[in-house]
């Protein structure tokens, strides 16, 4: 018996629907009948190394720059452009605090070298989250696609991301560091005495972990701060940081001009 176009329409859809059916419990799709997919970790669930915790720097060089406040004119050790030498000869702090500008030395720039402590947390699943004591200073770090504020700040705007080393062949990585890039900032200092980076800046970060064998625990922060307006080639420092067990010695102060 011959059938009619209509019924051979209809045969042929009920065949291709069973099988999409079929298909889509094979590959486990949502809502046919197989698991979901695996959702991928998070950053902080995924992160190689862990950061967290309260740290205090250790100034073994540039004493004279971070401990106390040189005098205007000084930035030996730092390349400045023509634009960037007149910025620090005239440095004036007195007319820095009238403007309300005491912070300029403890934007993203300067404020890892800044002696004092800091506080490193999860401030969610995707952003780091570190505090200064000195100036009471945040900085977020974000793995995720944030847009900045309209604004500049004095921190800036983060991206952060996780870069590993070693391995290769099979074999696992072996280490990993936290890569930080932090544009849109507010002009600031570089040193407490005037010495400037602007808008423009651009600061790479590089937080390593290292394990000593006594047990101690050590952040090595390598910054890079790039800017053409003001440097006449990168700004370049290393910075360490042991991990405290004893939290008690936290002590936030306000951004000084001196």
């Amino acid at each position: 018996m011959q059938r009619s176009i209509a019924g051979w329409t209809k045969a042929i859809t009920a065949v291709v629907a069973a099988g999409a059916l079929l298909t889509g419990e094979a590959l486990g799709q949502p809502g046919r009948g197989g698991p979901p997919p695996a959702q991928e970790p998070s950053p902080r669930e995924a992160a190689p190394i862990d950061l967290t915790g309260q740290w205090v720097s250790i100034v073994t060089e540039d004493w004279r720059y971070r401990m106390m406040t040189a005098p205007k004119g000084d930035y030996e050790g730092i390349m400045l452009t023509a634009a960037g030498r007149a910025v620090a000869d005239a440095w004036d702090p007195a007319r820095d605090e009238s403007e309300g500008s005491a912070c300029k030395a403890y934007g993203a720039g300067g404020i890892m070298r800044m002696p004092g402590r800091i506080r490193i947390s999860w401030e969610d699943e995707k952003t780091l989250r570190v505090e200064a004591d000195a100036g009471r200073q945040v900085r977020l770090f974000h793995f995720d696609d944030v847009e900045p504020p309209n604004e500049p700040t004095w921190q800036g705007h983060s991206r952060a991301e996780w870069i590993m080393h070693g391995g290769g062949r099979g074999r696992p990585p072996v280490n990993a560091t936290l890569k930080v890039t932090t544009t849109n900032v507010k002009p600031g200092y570089l040193r407490k005495n005037g010495v400037p980076y602007g808008e423009q800046a651009v600061i790479t970060e590089y937080f390593d972990l290292l394990h000593q064998p006594d047990g101690t625990q050590w952040i090595v922060v390598k910054t890079i701060v790039e800017d053409p307006e003001y440097l006449a080639e990168p700004y370049i420092v290393s910075s360490n940081f042991r991990k405290e067990d004893d939290r008690g010695n936290w002590n936030p102060r306000d951004c000084s001009v001196d």
